[in-house]
């Protein structure tokens, strides 16, 4: 499981309105929970919590905190944080382009 990558993904969705920590775990614990492999809660939120407040230290960090307590968003200042946002809004035009392709059932009845 790389919970890295479902962190960045679901701070990606929550925008420039950030995201707290213990709703962001419980995304994360959601995406990389199954049948076969339990996610325990616990160790996600402490993973999650470890990781945002190691990796939003550094001003040129691709995650930052907001003025807010618990609360973290994508640094837009940085070309990397930038190049993610676009990223991910490619990915959402394409999702709906599918979604708006999608066939309409045009058979006749039989009644």
């Amino acid at each position: 499981m790389n919970y890295d990558q479902e962190i960045l993904r679901f701070l990606l969705e929550a925008g420039d309105e950030g995201i707290a920590v213990k709703k962001l775990a419980l995304h994360v614990q959601n995406a990389c929970n199954n049948l076969f492999n339990v996610v325990n809660f616990d160790d996600v939120y402490i993973y999650v919590r470890q990781y945002l407040m190691r990796n939003s230290k550094n001003p040129n960090s691709v995650i930052e905190r907001t003025e807010s307590r618990g609360i973290y968003r994508i640094n837009t200042n940085v070309s990397e944080g930038q190049q993610r946002m676009l990223h991910f809004g490619r990915k959402i035009d394409e999702e709906l382009e599918e979604e708006k392709n999608v066939d309409i059932d045009q058979s006749l009845s039989l009644f």
